[in-house]
């Protein structure tokens, strides 16, 4: 791995609470992600399963981890399965980690190898009474291939059919929402780095310039810094490339006078950042851009404001709704008459403003969270409005990452990367 590894304490912790909320006498198994074919003999680069992660701090992949809180023998309360390495596979990939580093990583005790896995959890299911599954549960969640995870309930319903079942995922879903202080280090870091790429890039931008080549350019810093790349697929989305919300060819010519939509994060730790900045490809904004990059500005420093303990997820998009709406109306994209006959299930302002403000952000871009329950201190949430002009070819989304506080407005973990007008065309025009 390229990153620091964090000491296993916060991964104790993890596995503390989340056994603390299981039900009596149960085990519960998490798997790692599968290494994914392209095709041949090429894999897709190994992502480790976020909730296996997050309770161990494994990055390796075939690795399992049992928790049986209730197991007779210590030794079988919390039991790690690693690959064991070969001649042939340390030869050609390198060693995997030893039973000695997967201890000092994770805080386990007991380090088997995979090939023991089905004996132990044969001769361990016989004392209990329910399995632990964790299927993903996550809203935005579409997955079309059979994962790991998915294999592995069904080899155990099938081998197992008298145990009873429950669900690790609502469990994960509260935990994983509220981060430590190690975690919200992490995501920092992870934004520090987003930072010195957004500063790399800046005064590259000019007419002429291809997106791609300003993707290559972030990939380049973020990867110098330790990191493993971008936390998601970068959008550097050009002229009206930038009315298209999730463009992502990146292969469009920079003109004059037209905007240029950043939204790029680095990953750091398996952490993610997740940055939005638009940006004048001329080095000056022209009248209008200017006043519709203030709009997006004022919208999102009010509604940072907003994230508060005790939020509520859904009502707080509807404020920020009518905080959009009355900048809208500045501009002159709607009248009272389109206010006054809007709907609420279709409000006026989704014509220029069509997505979500904030969404859970950690070891996930879109991190768990329960979105129906109240904010709560140490979450981490980005704030990114957009206003999108197709008649106009304008489209201007910012966003930042903020850790919600017990008291006060939330912290801004990219309060450091230039936002403001002035700022970007300082920047953009240095000799």
């Amino acid at each position: 791995m390229k990153y620091k590894a964090l000491t296993p304490n916060l991964y104790i912790r993890n596995r503390k609470e989340f056994m603390r909320q299981m039900e009596f006498n149960a085990i519960a198994v998490f798997n790692s992600n599968d290494q994914y074919p392209i095709s041949a003999d090429s894999v897709m680069p190994f992502q480790q399963h976020r909730d296996l992660f997050y309770l161990t701090g494994i990055d390796q992949e075939k690795t399992v981890l049992l928790l049986f809180p209730r197991a007779l023998e210590e030794s079988h309360r919390e039991m790690l399965f690693i690959t064991k390495t070969d001649q042939h596979i340390a030869q050609w990939e390198g060693p995997k980690l030893t039973q000695e580093q997967a201890q000092n990583l994770s805080g386990i005790k007991t380090v088997c190898w995979l090939d023991e896995f089905e004996r132990v959890l044969k001769k361990l299911s016989s004392s209990a009474d329910t399995f632990y599954f964790n299927t993903n549960e996550h809203y935005r969640q579409a997955v079309e291939t059979q994962t790991r995870e998915e294999r592995f309930i069904h080899y155990c319903k099938n081998t197992y059919p008298a145990h009873r079942v429950a669900k690790s995922n609502p469990i994960l879903q509260k935990l994983r929402s509220i981060k430590k202080t190690e975690e919200i280090n992490q995501i920092q870091q992870a934004c520090q780095i987003t930072k010195k790429g957004f500063l790399r890039v800046l005064p590259l931008i000019q007419p002429g310039i291809w997106e791609y080549e300003i993707e290559a350019e972030y990939i380049h810093e973020f990867i110098r810094n330790r990191s493993k790349g971008f936390a998601y697929t970068p959008i550097i989305a050009s002229g009206k490339n930038a009315l298209v919300l999730h463009y992502i060819q990146n292969n469009q010519q920079c003109r004059a006078n037209e905007l240029l939509l950043m939204d790029v994060g680095a990953e750091y730790g398996n952490y993610c950042s997740d940055m939005t900045r638009t940006v004048p490809v001329s080095g000056v904004f022209s009248k209008r851009q200017k006043q519709v990059y203030q709009s997006v500005l004022e919208v999102k420093n009010q509604a940072t404001k907003m994230l508060l303990p005790g939020t509520i997820w859904k009502e707080f998009h509807i404020e920020v709704g009518k905080l959009m709406s009355s900048e809208l109306l500045k501009l002159g994209l709607l009248d009272r008459a389109d206010i006054e006959n809007q709907s609420r299930d279709c409000p006026a302002y989704k014509k220029y403003f069509m997505h979500g403000t904030s969404h859970h952000m950690g070891l996930d871009t879109h991190d768990y969270g329960l979105l129906e329950q109240p904010m709560e201190a140490n979450m981490v949430f980005t704030v990114e409005p957009g206003i999108y002009i197709p008649e106009e070819s304008i489209g201007i989304r910012l966003e930042d990452d903020v850790v919600i506080q017990s008291q006060g407005e939330p912290f801004n973990l990219m309060g450091e990367i230039p936002i403001e007008i002035d700022q970007i065309e300082d920047l953009m025009n240095q000799s």
